[in-house]
């Protein structure tokens, strides 16, 4: 049995609050370890809203390497990566580090299916309509209380339940930042002009107005994106009618809108929890951190998280976490946030049609035509340049290991069960003790410029090196003490 056994029988390990990407995700990393898993979501039935369109880089990885790569692509669409810092045109530069080096153009709802599918099939529990309303934590657990007055009981809670988090509020955990300064219109509807006109004007006023667009969905369904300066309070929900007036007044034409399928708007607040964890009680995705969706970051950040978590807290709940393995989460994962709402930041400042952003923004397109400046912002925006501080060593520990090629087959389809994993190009070395939790890939073939390079479950590279004595200690140091 796992951590708090000797104190009584808890019916789940861990109750995650909202089934989002970020959720759905945790659940399923839980559930690779047998974790008892719970996941409350207020809203009765999926919300169809299209707020991200798709997944970066390094999120097509996670997928990858938990074997779900190919339903995704059965759903969306691969497009070229380039463009997204800022809006500013520039292809990739050749080489990046992936072998899924490109974007995969697919709405959200469908993302939250597909993960909320894999989740189940894993062994999550999943209930609609249960708001969380209420919690109360001591040494041993958590109770939870629900709208209808149900009390629940786990080991921790999980807020997973966006940026008006109500588990932050509850726990007390300060969300400091700025607020929203520039609110923009969202929504999906049918237009009564042809396409043809549509690009043309979109085409026209995007050269001065990167936040304008109008994008076709199929079926006659486009989503409009529009500037909402001087609409009605963001309190009251948007009208057909203020999309019509706001595409008159900066695009000359409202289109010809109509038949809207959701109307919402958005604005440009940037925050960041004080804490992602007190005690039993942990945030993840939006609950931790808000921001602009200039170059598409949300979603995959939260996505991320719940990658980087889900192991480290399972570990805890099974009983093999070493101490402070679990402080780590938000020791990498902080870090990680903070660069995001600083480049989305900056962005923000440079979509601005005032003099002096656009003259930095043209300024910044130049520097771009350098190799070097380009791809160490694609690397920032899809967060395959992620390097977590493990230490002193070389350049690729900390970082995540490409899928590279084996004797047989990938690295990540090895890797779907999320376990740790050596491997090993030396055939040398030995994870005795720790097989339970860590695989062995002893293969000479191995595409890997080091001698051996020891992985966590979220494929970052723990350790490299050839001494066993070596091994031993950072295994100890990342899984705990041997069995016996």
């Amino acid at each position: 049995m796992g951590e708090d056994s000797a104190n009584g029988w808890f019916m789940f390990d861990v109750i995650i609050a909202g089934c989002g990407p970020t959720g759905a995700m945790l659940a399923a990393e839980l559930r690779l370890h047998d974790v008892r898993v719970l996941v409350l979501e207020k809203e009765p039935e999926p919300v169809p809203f299209v707020r991200a369109l798709g997944l970066h880089i390094r999120s097509i990885e996670v997928m990858a390497m938990r074997g779900l790569l190919d339903r995704f692509l059965e759903r969306g669409k691969q497009y070229p990566v380039g463009g997204f810092f800022a809006a500013i045109t520039r292809p990739a530069p050749e080489g990046l580090d992936s072998a899924h080096a490109y974007v995969l153009g697919i709405p959200q709802p469908i993302i939250d299916e597909l993960l909320e599918e894999h989740a189940l099939e894993l062994g999550a529990q999943i209930r609609r309509g249960r708001e969380v309303v209420g919690f109360a934590q001591d040494d041993e657990g958590v109770t939870v209380e629900l709208a209808d007055g149900e009390r629940l009981r786990s080991r921790y809670l999980v807020g997973c339940d966006g940026g008006r988090s109500t588990v932050r509020k509850l726990l007390g955990v300060g969300f400091p930042g700025e607020p929203s300064r520039t609110e923009t219109l969202l929504g999906e509807m049918e237009v009564g002009v042809p396409q043809e006109e549509v690009i043309a004007k979109v085409t026209e006023v995007r050269e001065t107005n990167k936040r304008f667009g109008l994008g076709p969905f199929g079926e006659g369904i486009y989503r409009v994106v529009v500037p909402a300066e001087g609409v009605s309070d963001r309190a009251e929900p948007p009208t057909l009618e203020d999309f019509r007036r706001q595409l008159r007044a900066i695009a000359g034409t409202d289109f010809g809108v109509h038949s809207p399928r959701w109307l919402s708007r958005f604005g440009d607040a940037t925050r960041s929890a004080e804490h992602y964890r007190v005690g039993r009680v942990l945030l993840a995705g939006d609950a931790a951190h808000i921001h602009p969706p200039t170059g598409g970051q949300g979603l995959n950040l939260g996505v991320q998280d719940a990658f980087n978590l889900g192991w480290k807290l399972a570990a805890r709940i099974r009983g093999w976490a070493p101490d402070g393995l679990l402080d780590t989460y938000e020791a990498e994962r902080h870090p990680v946030a903070e660069d995001v709402l600083n480049n989305t930041r900056a962005q923000m400042e440079l979509l601005s049609t005032e003099p002096g952003p656009r003259a930095v923004r043209e300024l910044l397109t130049e520097l771009m035509q350098f190799d070097e400046v380009n791809r160490y912002l694609i690397e920032k925006i899809t967060a395959i340049g992620i390097r977590y501080d493990f230490g002193e060593g070389p350049d690729l520990l900390g970082r995540r290991l490409r899928d590279i090629d084996l004797k047989q087959g990938r690295l990540y389809d090895r890797t779907h069960q999320g376990r740790g994993l050596l491997l090993d190009p030396t055939e040398t070395l030995s994870v005795d003790g720790w097989s339970d939790r860590v695989d062995v890939i002893a293969d000479p073939t191995a595409a890997l410029d080091v001698p051996a390079a020891l992985l966590r479950p979220d494929g970052h590279i723990a350790w490299i090196g050839e001494n066993q004595q070596d091994l031993n200690d950072h295994l100890t140091r990342w899984f705990g003490k041997p069995a016996n």
